[in-house]
């Protein structure tokens, strides 16, 4: 008890009630350090002053990226805990705890929508689930886009975000990794563009997967992309990476992605690439020729 509580006389506390601050107020930039008021932080898109793209969900995602309304498709139900894991906890309590600090069933949402007069489906993975961690969930939610969109004869978008796969399902999350490069395969049979935005950060199985098997590849400013982090690759080469290694520039610099979009831009940057890709307006949509061996290779 403080010195104040032990001077008010009884009852009088109990007049004022104590007034509901929420804890998210005030948001402070990576970079900068500065305290942004979350109002203006969400008027700009979750970019701070000093051009910090914040990590953002699946709403946010629908929101920026629609035109407007979008409708959502429901989840597959996948086996919740196939393996009864457990290490200092239990994966169905890790499970709770990150549905109910999200309010969703797992890592991925699929919205449906235009973008820039183009019907689209969108696949959006959640880092704050889990670290976007790859499982059957995961694996069930890109199917099930990717079939949507062969459904409709829509591009499918997808923005990735995850630390990789989900150790806690074992060898069924690594087997996400071919589902989905199958279900990519399906998208490249009926002709319709694949688009993949790599948020921060993509690693892991996902960037050995769907991520990097786009007809065009986009990353937001200052994105984390790779598949090992930097530490661990330091470790294991013994010698000290350049500035930037792994930063969404960097690897535009080397080849590895198309563009790098600022957040402001990614709407109507998606939305001309949509119409060339679609050939908007024709009844018919050329299929999209990814690079693949002679019909005669036999490999290695």
């Amino acid at each position: 008890m403080s010195w104040l509580e032990r001077l008010t006389p009884p009852g009088v506390s109990k007049i004022f009630s104590k007034r509901d601050t929420p804890e998210n107020l005030w948001v402070k930039c990576p970079i900068s350090g500065e305290m942004v008021f979350h109002k203006d932080l969400e008027a700009g898109m979750f970019v701070t002053p000093a051009g910090h793209h914040m990590r953002i969900g699946p709403d946010y995602r629908f929101k920026f990226t629609f035109d407007g309304d979008w409708t959502t498709l429901d989840m597959p139900d996948v086996p919740k805990d196939p393996l009864k894991f457990k290490d200092d906890k239990p994966y169905t309590s890790r499970l709770a705890a990150a549905r109910k600090k999200t309010g969703r069933e797992d890592v991925m949402s699929i919205g449906q929508g235009a973008i820039g007069g183009v019907p689209s489906t969108v696949l959006v993975q959640d880092f704050a689930f889990m670290g976007g961690s790859l499982g059957m969930a995961a694996g069930e939610a890109f199917i099930t886009a990717a079939n949507a969109a062969v459904k409709d004869r829509t591009p499918l978008i997808a923005f990735t975000a995850a630390g990789g796969a989900r150790m806690q399902e074992g060898c069924l999350s690594l087997m996400q990794m071919p589902r989905t490069t199958l279900a990519v395969q399906d998208l490249n049979e009926a002709g319709l563009p694949y688009i993949v935005v790599l948020a921060d950060p993509t690693t892991g199985g996902v960037t050995a997967s769907y991520a990097m098997l786009g007809d065009v590849h986009i990353s937001e400013p200052g994105a984390m992309i790779g598949f090992a982090g930097r530490r661990v690759i330091e470790q294991t080469i013994r010698e000290k990476l350049p500035e930037g290694f792994q930063t969404s520039e960097y690897v535009l610099e080397k080849g590895m992605i198309d563009r790098v979009v600022h957040r402001h831009e990614m709407r109507d940057t998606l939305g001309r690439m949509l119409r060339t890709l679609m050939k908007r307006g024709g009844s018919n949509v050329p299929a999209i020729k990814r690079n693949s061996p002679p019909a005669d290779y036999a490999g290695d």
